[in-house]
């Protein structure tokens, strides 16, 4: 299984808007990925209400994972996407 453990580059951390960028993004990879907060349960990264109800604040650390094929780029472009608080999903990395 591909992970990428990351800290929320977000201020209001998983919240609102930066949770449906988060959300539109991990849908966008076609694979399916995970997200928790560190030592918690993985939710659905795909889920606007899962990904909301982690409670992931700026600065915390969450982990991405996913076992499919294109994993590891996927991955890597959504860690990116959180770690720097970005608008949208980067092309590549």
């Amino acid at each position: 299984m591909a992970e990428r453990r990351v800290n929320v580059g977000w201020a209001e951390g998983l919240h609102a808007r930066p949770a449906s960028i988060f959300v539109r993004a991990a849908t966008a990879t076609g694979i399916p990925v995970t997200i928790a907060k560190n030592g918690g349960d993985p939710v659905n990264a795909a889920s606007m209400l899962a990904v909301l109800g982690l409670g992931a604040q700026g600065g915390e650390e969450v982990v991405l994972a996913s076992d499919s094929d294109g994993a590891e780029a996927a991955l890597e472009r959504l860690a990116k996407l959180v770690a720097e608080g970005l608008e949208e999903l980067p092309e590549t990395v």
